[in-house]
Formats: structure tokens, sequence, C-alpha cells
């Protein structure tokens, strides 16, 4: 009787530690943290896990399947979790998307997320929309057949995110080719500007104290960024920005930064350009998105680039971005 009540238990045992968990493990080290924890995140979901000072971290997680935000502080990169799954990452914040890497059961589809977003990186490129047209759909041909290869070679992510990307890339011609097409309506729009009288900004404020209108910088060329403190495209611009501003320094070029938060984020604002050290004339636009200034020009999306030469005449009403290397033919073009 002892004999098969020990077996009944031990049966029983057996069972229990092979039933699907009902929860993830999410475990790793981080080095170079920007914060003491991490934040797992979606739009109905969130969960901070403490981050050690050596780095470490372990917790558990109840979660619906599918990709989450992992922050640590303001950077962040996606990763897939669903319950049962046991995954141990590391990774090296200061180059976070090219360093993290991901073990562990269920751990295939975390670095598939991680490959798919580097990649996307090198060919998705600022001046993609500005191609000539063969040289644009050539451009969408490469990236169409590496990220098919992408896919092809992991087969073993779970099956609704493979499902899911295989029909993603289906319509990635098209959503591209809808894209450069609205890019190209747009362009001709925009170049209705060009060497026209600039519209003006007055008496914005201005970082360093007092304000600034755009006549007072009349005799030089004027390059526009408009921006926002919550505009991430914005802000991945600012390392070029700042490499362009110290290539031309002194040159017959002001490099003028428009902010358009709101009131409420005007802390914000003057915080972010002390503590990332923004060159150039940092202003804050009088009515955000609905300053006359980025009205006239009829700014609808973020960042917005404009060259305006020393007469005050509009260059180019949608100028090539930092990270461009067109922005520097542009100058070379006008021996700034």
């Amino acid at each position: 009787m002892k004999k098969i009540l020990f077996l009944a238990l031990a049966i029983a045992t057996i069972a229990c530690e092979n039933a699907p968990k009902d929860y993830a493990t999410l475990s790793g080290k981080i080095t170079n943290q920007n914060s003491d924890s991490l934040i797992v995140r979606t739009r109905t979901y969130s969960k901070a896990i403490k981050v050690n000072d050596d780095g470490t971290f372990s917790d558990t997680l109840k979660v619906e399947s599918g990709v989450y935000n992992l922050y640590d502080g303001k950077e962040f990169t996606y990763m897939f979790l669903k319950n049962g799954v046991d995954i141990n990452l590391t990774l090296d914040a200061k180059e976070l998307d090219k360093t993290i890497k991901y073990t562990g059961t269920g751990a295939e589809t975390s670095n598939y997320i991680a490959k798919k977003s580097l990649l996307q990186k090198s060919l998705f490129t600022p001046d993609l929309l500005d191609l000539e047209e063969d040289a644009f759909k050539a451009k969408v041909t490469e990236i169409e057949n590496k990220l098919s290869e992408l896919i092809e070679n992991n087969k073993n992510i779970d099956s609704t995110i493979y499902a899911s990307e295989k029909a993603g890339l289906e319509k990635l011609n098209e959503n591209l080719l809808t894209a450069y097409t609205q890019k190209k309506m747009k362009d001709v729009k925009i170049s209705d500007f060009t060497g026209k009288p600039s519209p003006e900004f007055v008496n914005y404020e201005n970082h360093k104290g007092g304000t600034t209108s755009l006549s007072d910088l009349k005799g030089k060329y004027v390059y526009i960024d408009v921006w926002a403190t919550w505009c991430g495209p914005c802000k991945k611009e600012i390392p070029s920005l700042k490499k362009v501003e110290k290539q031309y320094h002194g040159k017959n070029i002001e490099f003028v930064s428009i902010s358009i938060d709101d009131e409420t984020l005007h802390d914000a604002w003057r915080k972010m350009v002390t503590d990332k050290e923004l060159g150039g004339i940092q202003l804050l636009a009088d009515n955000n998105f609905k300053s006359k200034f980025v009205q006239d020009y009829k700014i609808q999306g973020i960042p917005r680039f404009i060259l305006i030469d020393p007469d005050g005449n509009v260059v180019d009403a949608n100028a090539p971005r930092p990270s461009s290397p067109k922005l520097i033919e542009l100058f070379k073009s006008l021996n700034i």
C-alpha cells in the first residue's frame, strides 16, 4: 500500500513539474544601466523589475502572449513574452540594440526581433524616400529580399509572430510605394516656397535669454530644425546636427532649433537643451503647432528642416536632415 501511495505521489509531482507555467521568467544582467529598474510595458500592461547594483535582475511576470517594450530609462527595445518562457538576457545599455542577447526557453522570437531591428536600421536610411524612382524601387527590392531571408532563417519563432511577419512583408512594397508617392506630392507643394521670402517668426524665447526673430539673422544662411522634446525621430538627429554645427562653426550660417513644445513642457525643453548641451540658437515657438511660422510652412510632422538664404528667401522648405549626406552636398553647392 505504501509503495502504491509513493508511486501516486511521484506521478503527481512529475505531472506538476511538466504542467505549463502560468507565468514568464525574465532574468539577466545589464551593464552601464541608465536606471535602477527595467520596465516591461505595453498599452495595457506595465511592470518594473528591480536591477541590483551589480546589474543583475530576475522576476516573474504574468503576461498575454505578444511583443513588449523593454525600457532602461529612456532607452528601449522590443521583446516577445508569453507565459511559460524562461528568458535570460544580457546587454550593454550604451549600445543596447547591438549587444542585447537572449538565451533560454522561448528566446528565439526575441532574438529574431533584435536582429530585425538592427537590419531595418541599416536598410531604412533617412534618404530612402528622397531617392530617384529607379533607385527607390531597387532599394525596396533589396529590403524585401533581406527581410524575407531573415524570416525564412528563423522559422522556429513563435508561430503567431511568424505569420504576422510574413503578412507584413507582403504589404511592405505597397506601403513603401504609398509613402514614396505621398512624399513626392508633398515635395511639389513645398517647392512653391523656393526662392520666395520666408515666413517669419518673431520674438521667440531664446534659451540663452531674451527673444530672437528671423529678421535678426538676416545676412547669413539659416538652417532651421523644427522639433520637440517628445519627438523620437527629432532626438535621433541631435548627434548628427551637433556634428554639422561643429563642422560649419564660424561659417556664414546660423543653426536654429525651434521647439514646438507646449507651455506644459517649457521646463522640460529648457532642461533638455541644457542636459544635452544643444548648440546653435535654441528657441521655443510661441504657440506650439499653431504658431504662425509653423502654420505658414504647412508643417504637419516633425522633424522638419528648412534652409533660408542671407536675403531671407527660401532655399529649401524641406531641407535634408543632418544625418543625410545630401545636406553637406547642398551646403557645398552654395559655397557655405
